[in-house]
C-alpha cells in the first residue's frame, strides 16, 4: 500500500527521485537537507515508499505522539524523542542498530525549518557510537529532484566533518531558500 501511495504522490507532484541507492542505505543515519518546509517530510516519505521501497524511521518530538496523530507517526516510522528531558537516546539507538538487520534513520540536522548554521550533532554521535555510516540525501525544489547521493567518511574531527557535510549540501535549494544551507 505504501509503495502505490508514494508513487502516486511523487508523480502527481511532478518530482523526480533518482533511484540509485548505496548498499549502506539499509543500515545508516540518512542526513536529508536542506530542510526548510513541512513538505520535505511528505515528499521525502513518498519517495522512500514509492521509489526506494524502503521503510525509514525518523526522530520526532514526543509531544506529537497523541492519538490519532501518534498512531500515524508510529506507522510511518516515527521514533518519539523527549526534547525536554536528558535521555540516553544515543545509547538507545546504538542498541537498536545492533539488534536490527535493517534500520535507516532519517535526520534533518538543522533541527528546524528555519535557517540554522549550527547543525545538531546528535546524528554524528549516533553513527559513530553505533559504527554505522552517514549517508547523505538532498531535495532540490527548483529542479524538483531528490537523490541519495553520498556516503560520508567520518574522521575524528566532528566540527570539520559537519562543515564538510554542510558544504556538500550547498548546491541544493529547499522550498524556502533563505532558510537553507549557506
Amino acid at each position: 500500500m505504501k509503495e502505490a501511495f508514494g508513487k502516486f504522490w511523487i508523480k502527481l507532484l511532478g518530482w523526480t527521485i533518482h533511484p540509485d541507492l548505496p548498499p549502506e542505505i539499509h543500515k545508516c543515519i540518512l542526513v536529508m537537507a536542506p530542510h526548510t518546509s513541512n513538505w520535505d517530510f511528505f515528499i521525502g516519505n513518498m519517495g522512500f515508499w514509492g521509489v526506494y521501497k524502503i521503510d525509514v524511521h525518523f526522530l520526532i518530538k514526543k509531544s506529537l505522539f497523541i492519538p490519532p496523530l501518534g498512531w500515524i507517526l508510529k506507522w510511518m516510522g516515527g521514533i518519539p524523542v523527549d526534547r525536554k528531558r536528558k535521555t540516553n537516546l544515543t545509547q538507545d539507538l546504538k542498541k537498536r542498530f545492533a539488534t536490527s538487520d535493517k534500520l535507516t534513520i532519517v535526520v534533518t540536522p538543522e533541527g528546524t525549518r528555519s535557517y540554522n548554521p549550527n547543525w545538531k550533532k546528535g546524528f554524528y554521535y549516533i553513527a559513530k557510537e553505533a559504527g554505522i555510516p552517514i549517508v547523505l540525501g538532498y531535495m532540490d525544489y527548483p529542479s524538483k529532484t531528490a537523490k541519495i547521493f553520498h556516503v560520508f567518511d567520518m574522521t575524528d574531527d566532528v566540527e570539520a566533518d559537519i562543515k564538510s557535510i554542510q558544504d556538500l549540501f550547498k548546491p541544493y535549494t529547499g522550498k524556502h531558500p533563505k532558510n537553507g544551507v549557506r
